[in-house]
């Protein structure tokens, strides 16, 4: 079949600053297209994302970013992460942290997330009787996810800031058109991760908690097989990266929309129980990561398109989810959208297992800021990241009057 050309560069601020209009077009076009710029096919259909994330013959491999000695450590977390394996070897890892999940850390935090959701609204409530606006993502939503993960694994309040600027400095390798010194810059937070990880793991061994690092370090399969020192260590990165750097982004963008969309904001805070359906609608609605490649490990079709083996194809997240042949008016916001198959959490083997601390932590966010605010408003326009892949905000100033 004849493929038209892709419409658009995903470097194009315009582009960045809004890229659902040309979604539509593309995916109007054709729901596969290569992509020349790239090197790449992109799909913009959900039923094509979907088969992408699913289809066992599309894996995550990685190879070692070269010069191997520029990113030495870089290659090291993802070499042994999760998200860059396939069965078996993904299997493996993932029944050893699933069974250290499962030791119910999700359900011992949610008080301790509410609690803290709730402090850090009220706190923007004081600080905004002094000011004409304040910013929601410095003084929220970056906080709590990194707290709650944190948390979570155990490390100490002190070492807490630290762990924004690695994530950061990290995440921006994920994006086109890197300079030499976002890579530089990349492979020194890296390193410095690692090391400090490896660090704290070696505590836990000799001083164990009841935080999930502890049980990372102690978990055993019914083989008795266990992580190794890397895995353990990527799979910490892993998680505070994955773990935090969606949640923020989802909560920023999530906020603006509702900002944007008075009425929607209105009806939520009327109906509070319509909380759990919004929040699924604001991650279909500005999706927090718009792009997941994955590589053919033999010849696919995909909707009549052949992605010859070693070949590069990605799911395009945030166009999937807003197929029109999936979502009934899919560019309008609907916090009770009842029927939300959203792909924003990913799906077959390489669905978030995060996902459920996720909910808890949006859900304790939004809810804090509907019940302990009469007033919510955008003070000025929000400027956003200008980045592609990990979509997000640099700011979001606000005006809130506390109950």
């Amino acid at each position: 079949m004849t493929v038209a050309p892709v419409p658009f560069d995903l470097t194009d601020p315009a582009l960045v600053a809004d890229p659902y209009p040309a979604f539509a077009v593309a995916r109007a076009a054709a729901p596969v297209q290569w992509d020349e710029r790239q090197g790449l096919w992109l799909t913009f259909g959900h039923a094509e994302a979907n088969a992408v994330l699913r289809d066992r013959r599309l894996g995550r491999i990685w190879s070692d970013r070269t010069p191997t000695e520029r990113f030495e450590s870089f290659n090291l977390i993802h070499r042994n992460a999760i998200l860059e394996m396939e069965p078996p070897t993904h299997t493996r890892l993932r029944r050893l942290i699933s069974a250290a999940f499962a030791r119910g850390h999700v359900e011992r935090l949610r008080p301790w997330v509410q609690e803290l959701a709730d402090s850090l609204v009220d706190s923007l409530v004081e600080r905004s009787a002094g000011e004409t606006d304040v910013d929601v993502l410095s003084g929220m939503a970056e906080e709590l996810p990194v707290a709650v993960i944190a948390e979570l694994l155990g490390v100490p309040a002190a070492d807490r800031p630290l762990l924004r600027p690695w994530s950061n400095a990290i995440v921006k390798m994920y994006e086109y058109g890197r300079t030499t010194e976002i890579e530089a810059d990349a492979e020194r937070a890296a390193a410095e991760f690692v090391a400090y990880l490896r660090e704290l793991a070696a505590e836990r061994r000799t001083t164990p908690g009841e935080d999930l690092l502890t049980h990372l370090v102690t978990v055993r399969d019914a083989e008795g097989d266990r992580l190794t020192e890397d895995e353990l260590v990527t799979t910490c990165i892993l998680l505070l990266n994955a773990g935090h750097e969606a949640t923020v982004n989802v909560s920023g963008n999530g906020l603006l929309a509702l900002l944007e969309h008075p009425d929607q904001l209105a009806r939520l805070r009327a109906d509070p129980g319509l909380l759990p359906t919004a929040i699924e609608e604001l991650m279909r609605y500005d999706s927090p990561l718009q792009l997941f490649e994955r590589t053919a490990t033999e010849d696919v079709e995909i909707s009549g398109v052949t992605v010859a083996r070693g070949q590069k194809i990605a799911a395009l997240l945030g166009s999937a989810n807003r197929d029109p042949a999936v979502f009934v008016d899919p560019d309008t916001l609907d916090v009770g959208r009842a029927d939300n198959p959203h792909i924003s959490f990913g799906a077959g083997v390489h669905f978030c297992i995060g996902a459920p601390l996720a909910r808890v932590e949006l859900q304790a966010s939004f809810g804090a800021l509907l019940s302990r605010t009469s007033r919510l408003e955008l003070a000025r326009p929000a400027p956003r990241r200008p980045e592609f892949v990990i979509r997000g905000l640099q700011e979001l100033p606000v005006v809130l009057t506390g109950r």
